[in-house]
């Protein structure tokens, strides 16, 4: 797989999922997203923003209600699962 199909996701402190590469989000039915308006660049190249807090009224993309409802996790590699 060539570094620029690599699919790779940062996981933001207290805020989204940033998903970077080529990558189709598709519906409970199959159905895929038009991606054109919640596709952005920054310094890392083209990328979606994932909801984590589940407040976001465009889910599953994140419109920043984290922010706003408090929204507080900063996993690191290493750390446990949850039982």
């Amino acid at each position: 797989m060539s570094e620029e199909s690599r699919v790779e996701i940062h996981v933001r402190p207290d805020g989204s999922y940033k998903v970077y590469g080529p990558v189709r989000v598709v519906d409970v039915d199959g159905a895929p997203y038009d991606l054109g308006r919640h596709t952005k660049a920054d310094e890392h190249g083209e990328r979606i923003k994932l909801c984590r807090c589940g407040a976001s009224k465009t889910m599953p993309f994140c419109d920043s209600s984290h922010t706003a409802v408090g929204f507080r996790s900063q996993p690191r590699v290493g750390d446990e699962p949850a039982d």
